[in-house]
């Protein structure tokens, strides 16, 4: 690394090529009392050195959380998000998906996760006006097959979804063929996957979201119960990869995950997290909720909704955490033409 480029005073500069340290992975690498003690720089001229050192090498200004509350994206398209194309879910999540981040979506089986992130797979081809990016996805699955007759049947009732978009629309694009699907049986094919071919995807500008369904499937059939530390260090690494492919290509992440019984009594049960309903928890621990943006649980409700002719088991959507959206839920269900909230159902 050239030192020299390093807007800091000279004496910290000549500390550190007496000290042979030659790159910026070492300084960023090292704590800073291991600094302190081989530069011999105090602990205020270590942080200057740390500061001017991430600096020069970070690609993109920080977004912090009172920009994303206001919608003040300076370099994620001004606040665009990839809508859910339901104005009731799209409300409660301030237009929809961010374009930055890990958004995750957990739930039980059978409450209509893998039914959202089909729904995302065609929102995301639409132009910009209709709430997509005008591009494809690329669909991970990791436990079972890829719904491909649901995926029909969503296409097929897109004019029934989107009375708003022009009919002659739907004829002129071929759906399914913008959507790369991918099978990983293991943890080796799901790295393999996300640092190599989805990265091709990305750059040839092919695909603008990126669905896991679901993250917890490999990480949980892989280990045993006494390799957590094993565990969640390839589950950071995963985690880092899906940050990086996302703030690079400006890409939604969209990561589908299980839920798993809490423990009666811990500090999780009792709603620490901030759930509606503590007695289930999205998987994989604080290692993996750290990790993820934006967070959202569906739940099954008791009872019958209907919309027109049709009825559903009524769900519940919430907004788990994130740093830019309020608690807020509604219920909604699971109709032939894909999820759709509940008008008046919205709880702040």
């Amino acid at each position: 690394m050239d030192w020299e480029q390093l807007e800091i005073n000279p004496r910290i500069i000549t500390a550190v090529k007496r000290a042979s340290i030659k790159s910026a992975r070492e300084i960023l690498s090292l704590s800073g009392p291991d600094l302190q003690r081989f530069t011999r720089l105090s602990r205020s001229d270590v942080f200057h050195l740390q500061a001017a050192v991430a600096a020069a090498h970070r690609s993109h200004p920080p977004v912090t959380a009172l920009q994303l509350f206001r919608g003040e994206f300076p370099r994620l398209e001004s606040g665009r998000r990839l809508s859910l194309a339901c104005p009731v879910l799209d409300v409660i999540l301030r237009g929809g998906l961010p374009l930055s981040g890990i958004t995750e979506l957990a739930g039980q089986g059978g409450v209509g996760k893998s039914q959202v992130a089909l729904q995302l797979c065609l929102s995301v081809q639409y132009p910009e006006q209709y709430g997509g990016l005008n591009s494809g996805a690329v669909y991970i699955c990791t436990e079972d097959p890829f719904p491909i007759r649901r995926l029909q049947q969503l296409i097929g009732q897109q004019g029934c979804l989107r009375p708003e978009v022009p009919q002659d629309f739907f004829h002129s694009l071929r759906f399914s063929d913008n959507i790369y699907v991918e099978h990983a049986a293991d943890l080796g094919a799901l790295m393999a996957c996300v640092t190599q071919r989805v990265p091709i995807l990305l750059a040839r500008g092919l695909v603008r979201l990126l669905v896991v369904d679901s993250v917890a499937a490999l990480f949980r059939s892989e280990f045993l119960a006494d390799e957590a530390v094993e565990r969640s260090r390839h589950l950071l690494a995963f985690s880092a990869t899906l940050q990086h492919l996302s703030e690079q290509y400006n890409t939604p992440v969209f990561c589908i995950n299980q839920v798993t019984d809490a423990l009666e009594g811990s500090a999780v049960a009792q709603g620490s997290l901030g759930l509606e309903n503590p007695k289930v928890l999205p998987a994989l621990g604080l290692a993996w909720a750290n990790q993820v943006m934006v967070r959202l649980m569906m739940v099954h409700l008791q009872g019958t909704v209907a919309m027109g002719d049709q009825t559903s088991t009524p769900r519940r959507l919430e907004v788990v955490f994130a740093p830019h959206l309020a608690r807020a839920s509604c219920v909604c269900g699971v109709w032939k033409e894909g999820v759709r909230g509940l008008p008046d159902t919205q709880d702040s």
